[in-house]
């Protein structure tokens, strides 16, 4: 096989949740580069209209299923919808995710409610949906399932509970799923994103990239080559890992190199 060849996804069906913007709509054109079908699930529906539109302009198959991936019987119907379209999975990428309600709050303040809304928008998620391809991936002799976590899975965050939490879950629902599941042939590995701003203010937040060792944020295009890579034959040999994909961001330390948060110190401390 030439090298090349190794990361093709010619006729591969990407099952693809988070699909709407940022790096779900950067991965999902990368996977019809690649020469996949992309299933493409989120909540919004004209965003991921668009996304399966633009994956269509490529030449590749796509549909876009409305779903609420945080609710286990929405994600048999999501997976149900891929089989019937396209009669297999043979990729799941975990990418639906994000910022839920509470995030801002101390934790005396949090509820019950905004815990178990976290947990499961960041990591029941990703558990439904292993939990419903896993099947007919056996059926098929194998498949790739990609867990996407965070930077924040790999270190602790102030005032941050819930999403620290679920993301440092992914890692390990990652680990025991790819023991699991490695000897009938599906490889499940994790990336974990650092800073990938979408907006003015998240750029201005990160100040450009200051604090992060290769002098920049990450650019949401740059998810699509690493997603292809764990999705593809190439990766055949690789199970279990959690790969950073953070400018060196983790490398430097328990926070992002050059900053650290202001701790008003005591005058006792002082002494």
């Amino acid at each position: 096989m030439a090298v090349l060849d190794g990361f093709r996804l010619d006729d591969r069906v990407v099952l693809l949740t988070g699909a709407g913007r940022g790096l779900g709509r950067a991965m999902a054109l990368s996977f019809a580069d690649a020469g996949a079908d992309v299933v493409c699930a989120a909540r919004s529906v004209d965003q991921i209209e668009e996304t399966a539109s633009l994956v269509r302009d490529k030449g590749r198959r796509s549909i876009a299923v409305a779903t609420d991936v945080a609710a286990g019987d929405a994600v048999k119907a999501l997976v149900r919808a891929t089989l019937d379209e396209f009669g297999k999975v043979d990729v799941l990428v975990n990418n639906a995710g994000g910022g839920t309600p509470g995030m801002d709050k101390t934790l005396p303040e949090l509820d019950d409610h905004e815990w178990r809304v976290g947990i499961d928008v960041n990591l029941s998620s990703q558990f439904y949906c292993a939990r419903a391809v896993i099947p007919p991936m056996l059926t098929a002799g194998g498949g790739k399932i990609i867990n996407i976590a965070s930077g924040f899975g790999l270190r602790g965050g102030r005032d941050n509970y819930m999403y620290v939490a679920a993301k440092a879950g992914v890692v390990n629902l990652t680990r025991s799923l790819a023991v699991t599941y490695g000897e009938h042939n599906i490889q499940v590995n994790c990336i974990a994103p650092g800073i990938f701003p979408h907006t003015p203010e998240a750029e201005e937040r990160w100040r450009g990239g200051k604090y992060i060792p290769v002098g920049r944020v990450g650019r949401a295009w740059e998810m699509g080559p690493l997603a292809v890579f764990f999705a593809s034959a190439a990766s055949d040999g690789i199970n279990g890992e959690t790969i950073a994909q953070d400018g060196g961001g983790l490398a430097g330390g328990i926070g992002p190199t050059g900053w650290a948060p202001k701790i008003a110190l005591s005058p006792e401390s002082m002494e």
